[in-house]
């Protein structure tokens, strides 16, 4: 299993930031789309990963000042990421590792994807489940 067949579920779409943007409008594109985090940008380049979690800290730092705030000034830096070719088991170690909730997937030094923790999770016990009703079957067949 590794992150390509993840990425093969999810689609190509990457929604992402540039670092020169305020720390509201990232905030206003995280509530739209309803997600926790976002790659930030630089030209082709991920800089860092701006998410809930550095809103959080930038506002108990700053107050309500921090909205201005660029997002490269909060953001979280440096990005870890992921190849495609990488385990899913891997990238789950990874993110407990290192206490994060989302990945950039890079090839040859372009963002071909972003997953989070959840995507993985999900397309582990759907494994799970799928392996165990396989096990069924031949039990109930022999």
């Amino acid at each position: 299993m590794t992150i390509a067949a993840i990425l093969g579920g999810k689609g190509p779409d990457v929604v992402s930031i540039a670092g020169d943007r305020t720390v509201a409008e990232a905030v206003a594109l995280l509530a739209s789309r309803r997600i926790g985090a976002v790659p930030v940008m630089d030209g082709e380049q991920v800089a860092g990963i701006f998410s809930e979690r550095d809103v959080i800290y930038c506002l108990e730092r700053e107050g309500a000042g921090a909205l201005d705030h660029k997002v490269r000034d909060v953001m979280t830096t440096p990005a870890l990421t992921v190849g495609p070719d990488e385990s899913v088991l891997g990238a789950l170690a990874l993110m407990t590792r290192r206490r994060v909730r989302h990945l950039p997937v890079i090839e040859r030094g372009k963002v071909i994807g972003f997953i989070s923790i959840g995507d993985l999770v999900k397309y582990r016990i759907e494994r799970i489940e799928s392996e165990a009703e396989a096990m069924r079957a031949y039990i109930q067949a022999v």
